[in-house]
């Protein structure tokens, strides 16, 4: 059954029925109107975020700030969601290139590194999102094994973005979080500037085991 609640339209698998090849579709969050942030909480909403499947993958799409130059992040949680902030070591690498072609770079990001850190990642250190009305945020991010209780949770995040200076930003992200709790929340955010999430949608999908 589908859900709209507060500006945002839930849909979940027992909705329709939707795969990518192994990839199984979980749930769908939309975002139509200002929200602080969007949480996938295991057991809340028919999200499942368990032993059921070894690798799950979040489908990010348009998303909008209501703010200029701000970064996306995300973060995880081993209770549920009453907390944000499992200790993280990432590192990072990207690209951008201006629509005038004047400026252009790739390289190591050292603003978007995480060590042993309670922090949202710096997505898009190199050249922060805009929100001038064609400017969108689209992203993969990979989540190998959460349910482990013998290893740390280690993941990997490709992003594609319009720049706040009119340029194309593209990066590479990855690390782990530092835990052998399992993870069963995961919550999405821009996370400077005061900026919400105007409108996009969130997709998550559980990889089938062999």
């Amino acid at each position: 059954m589908a859900i709209i609640s507060n500006a945002v339209t839930i849909a979940d698998a027992g909705a329709f029925s939707a795969s990518l090849g192994s990839f199984v579709h979980i749930k769908t969050i939309t975002i139509t109107s200002n929200v602080a942030s969007i949480s996938f909480v295991h057991g809340s909403s028919d999200v499942v975020l368990d032993s059921t499947y070894p690798i799950y993958k979040f489908e990010v799409i348009n998303l909008h700030p209501d703010t200029n130059k701000v970064y996306f992040g995300f973060q995880g949680s081993t209770d549920s969601g009453s907390n944000y902030g499992v200790t993280t070591t990432a590192t990072n690498f990207g690209a951008f290139h201006t629509e005038g072609g004047s400026d252009a770079s790739v390289g190591y990001q050292s603003g978007g590194d995480l060590v042993q850190s309670t922090s949202y990642p710096q997505i898009g250190a190199g050249d922060r999102l805009g929100n001038h009305n064609d400017n969108n945020f689209a992203a993969e991010l990979t989540l190998f094994n959460p349910s482990s209780t013998t290893f740390v949770k280690n993941f990997l995040c490709s992003t594609q973005h319009g720049g706040a200076d009119a340029a194309t930003s593209n990066n590479y992200y990855a690390g782990y979080f530092n835990t052998t709790s399992a993870i069963n929340a995961m919550n999405f955010k821009f996370h400077n500037n005061s900026s919400n999430i105007q409108s996009g949608k969130i997709k998550l999908y559980g990889l089938k085991d062999s």
